[in-house]
């Protein structure tokens, strides 16, 4: 009660009131981009019309907003906040060996571990139907095996303590993951010379995805010199002096991401001959979309950027050495590197069986990444005994994740279904006015 109306939670409105509710969450989410009538903000919009899995991928604050005032009494984690089955991949670890984990950090926060269950659970359940056309016989078998991943690797964990240790990689994977890696491998020569440099080889060229701005090195070597000062990275053989070639915008890229500023940095590698050369990407770093709407709890990732790499740090702890968090133009962004390896798997590409194959694996990487919020994160108590016995009787928690996820998948069919409408009538050309 709040001076003396009843608030309704928003997963239970309906009809107008919730069309209403939608509108104005994206409205506000997007409201920076709308204002300053960003580049790609309406390809964004666009791109959410095109499918639901889409439409839930950049929508997370509306999710976590149907969330509100669930799992308060669920042990707490470093959430990723955005689970869904291409937020695991392949990606380079500390000595740029390909890895495969969880691998998008920009909504982590300390949280119930349940909201990461339930947004993965959601996000293979629409991603099984749009790219696999799956039934829902088959499609219920896949989030049990997602949960079923999870919970067998929290096990392992609560008796041999062996999370700081694990990782994915070539030679130890299950077979799906295996194929990803062989996938994804390609020559970092043959990479560069494809998709981004230039003839010549001295910078970036230009296209409708890559904008150099050649003009910016400077400002940019900096924002380097800052990242190695703040990670204490001593220059790997592979980075060569840390030099900055070439500086470029990218478009384009992202789902719930696209539309903000996105810089790719080119740095000269040892051979200096444009075949070793590393490229370091610079995100704009927003607030978390579950900032403000989890549960009160003494933990603090930090903001921005520094909550991002906080995620990182913790949840991939031999991962990248660039990931990081640096200001530029007096903005927040975070950093990463790209490599010829950095993919995720495609999904139209998973037969029925490998469907819940791959779930699984996600699940137990999962796993991981939330047992380590004890060890390298600020929880300071035992973390893997208490998720496990939250989750008793399994099979009730199960079943209980496999209902929320049909009721939030309806739900959400009907929220695109207003959504496109709004969309195509301009709902989404200006943001919400307060008129007094």
């Amino acid at each position: 009660m709040t001076s003396g109306k009843q608030i309704v939670p928003p997963d239970m409105l309906r009809g107008q009131a919730r069309r209403e509710h939608v509108r104005s969450t994206l409205r506000e989410d997007h409201q920076t981009r709308i204002e300053e009538q960003a580049a790609g903000t309406r390809d964004k919009f666009k791109k959410l019309a095109g499918s639901r899995f889409s439409f839930f991928r950049g929508t997370a604050l509306l999710f976590y907003r149907d969330m509100t005032g669930h799992d308060a009494h669920m042990p707490t984690v470093l959430t990723l906040g955005d689970v869904h089955p291409e937020n695991f991949g392949v990606m380079p670890n500390k000595d740029g060996v390909p890895i495969f984990s969880v691998n998008d950090f920009d909504e982590v926060i300390y949280a119930p571990f349940t909201w990461d269950i339930k947004r993965g659970a959601v996000g293979f359940w629409l991603a099984a139907k749009e790219e696999g056309d799956l039934s829902k016989k088959h499609r219920r078998k896949i989030i049990k095996a997602f949960v079923e991943g999870y919970l067998e690797q929290m096990r392992a964990y609560a008796e041999n303590e062996t999370e700081k240790n694990d990782a994915y990689r070539m030679d130890n994977s299950p077979k799906v993951i295996r194929r990803l890696f062989e996938d994804a491998w390609e020559e970092r020569k043959d990479w560069l010379w494809s998709d981004y440099l230039k003839e010549n080889g001295r910078g970036f060229r230009a296209d409708d995805e890559l904008e150099p701005i050649s003009s910016e090195v400077e400002k940019f070597q900096k924002a380097i010199n800052e990242l190695a000062e703040k990670n204490g990275i001593d220059a790997p053989d592979r980075a060569g002096e840390l030099k900055v070639k070439d500086v470029c915008k990218r478009h384009g890229q992202g789902t719930a991401s696209l539309g903000l500023p996105r810089y790719y940095v080119l740095i000269e590698g040892p051979s200096k001959d444009a075949t070793d050369d590393l490229i370091i990407e610079f995100k704009d770093a927003r607030r978390s979309a579950l900032e403000g709407l989890v549960p009160p709890t003494e933990f603090d990732a930090g903001r921005k950027a520094d909550r991002i790499a906080h995620g990182q740090s913790v949840q991939l702890a031999q991962g990248d050495i660039f990931y990081g968090a640096v200001e530029i133009d007096g903005k927040p962004f975070m950093s990463r590197e790209r490599a010829p390896f950095r993919d995720d798997i495609d999904l139209d590409e998973l037969s029925k069986k490998t469907w819940r194959k791959y779930a699984r694996v996600c699940g137990a990487a999962l796993a991981q990444a939330h047992a380590l919020s004890d060890d390298l994160g600020q929880v300071d108590y035992d973390v893997e005994p208490s998720i496990v016995a939250a989750c008793e009787p399994t099979e009730l928690f199960c079943a209980d994740i496999i209902r929320f996820t049909e009721e939030t998948a309806k739900r959400l069919k009907h929220d695109h279904k207003a959504f496109i409408e709004d969309f195509e009538a301009g709902a989404f050309d200006s943001i919400d006015m307060v008129y007094r």
